[in-house]
């Protein structure tokens, strides 16, 4: 898949991911909003009703006619603003005596109190916001259905009046569409600047670690390269052995291949002297795989698999060796020029020399390893 591709696949996905969660924070986030308005509403409701509850007593007190306080508080309410809420008064026989619109009164009330009950009770967010979307549906199918509720009432004292405080059912619904829009508009802009930031984080991020892997992949390159150069150096100089070996045993007298123990001892560079259980075997240096010490004893490992131990210490043998043929590979280990199969990569610039007819591996550190390299002419 390209980068254009799978750049548009990761915006459309972001894309899809913030419309559903959105969605979901844009109804709850209105349904939170619907029930702190109705909340506020409610609270303002009963703060009004009660002082003009309160007003009228201290009238009705002072011997003031129920009809020029019905009159008065008729002229108050019809010249008040009609918002949300407004307050109307009816009597104990359910009839409106107070209405902001003139032709309700003398009407029998027709409001219920389900909106302020829910709220009192501490119901869920869900049933205010439901209440208000059912009245909605009710109102595109019926033409009797109440367009106001009851907030709140209390009695005046020393009278048959109630007043109440009603809420504009349709007004509230215009107000909930409102916020509604607002709410997309807030999660509609923040989701566009989230999405690009998002989008562009993820390109960068990508860039970034495409480099890095570019420049990983250089390294493994040169790595390989080097480690390619390296062992091609190790072919190149264990032919070169093989063909120097080669020639001077040509060039050797048959009458050399018995030498008498002077001679061997003339010799002690090409051969050094090993025990396999207790006989002494001279062991020639060109039939040594590689040397290794174990518990601080040193065992000598030919190219056929045998196995013997000499007396000597790791020093003692790499002093008398032919240090163009054998390398010290570590405390631990001796190596021949012939015996290495393969040179690998092992850990940060360390290399593993794995050696022919053998599983052992024999790890080269840091420091060694240009020291290696020397060795081979590379």
């Amino acid at each position: 898949m390209g980068k254009d591709k799978l750049y548009f696949f990761t915006f459309i996905s972001i894309s899809i991911i913030y419309l559903i969660v959105s969605s979901f924070g844009i109804n709850y986030s209105t349904k939170i909003s619907v029930n702190l308005v109705v909340e506020s509403l409610l609270e303002s409701s009963k703060r009004e009703v009660k002082e003009i509850s309160k007003l009228m007593q201290l009238q009705a007190e002072n011997d003031i006619k129920k009809k020029i306080l019905i009159s008065n508080l008729q002229e108050a309410i019809e010249d008040a603003e009609t918002g949300i809420t407004f307050t109307t008064v009816f009597d104990w026989s359910g009839k409106i005596v107070c209405h902001p619109q003139v032709s309700k009164i003398n009407e029998e009330i027709n409001a219920s109190q389900t909106l302020s009950k829910i709220v009192e009770d501490g119901g869920n967010i869900n049933a205010v916001y439901d209440l208000i979307m059912e009245f909605k549906k009710d109102r595109k199918t019926s033409i009797d259905i109440q367009h106001s509720e009851i907030l709140y009432k209390s009695p005046v004292k020393n009278s048959d009046l109630i007043i109440a405080s009603n809420i504009n059912l349709n007004k509230l619904l215009v107000r909930v569409n409102k916020l509604k829009v607002r709410l997309y508009s807030i999660f509609i802009f923040m989701g566009a600047i989230i999405i690009l930031i998002s989008f562009f984080m993820i390109r960068f991020i990508s860039s970034f670690y495409e480099k890095k892997l570019e420049e990983k992949n250089s390294g493994l390159e040169s790595d390989i390269v080097n480690l390619t150069k390296l062992n091609l150096g190790v072919l190149a100089y264990q032919q070169k052995v093989i063909n120097e070996e080669k020639q001077t045993s040509e060039k050797r007298p048959s009458s050399q291949e018995n030498n008498t123990p002077e001679e061997i001892t003339q010799n002690s560079k090409t051969r050094i002297l090993t025990y396999i259980r207790n006989e002494l075997i001279p062991t020639p240096t060109q039939d040594i795989s590689y040397i290794f010490t174990e518990n601080t004893i040193t065992y000598v490992m030919c190219r056929d698999g045998k196995r013997s131990i000499s007396n000597a210490s790791l020093d003692e043998i790499y002093h008398d060796l032919d240090t163009s043929l054998f390398f010290r590979a570590n405390r631990q280990h001796i190596i021949r020029i012939t015996a290495i199969e393969k040179i690998i990569k092992y850990g940060n610039s360390q290399l593993k020399i794995l050696i022919q007819n053998s599983d052992i591996e024999i790890i080269i550190s840091k420091n060694k390893a240009a020291e290696f390299r020397k060795w081979l002419n590379i």
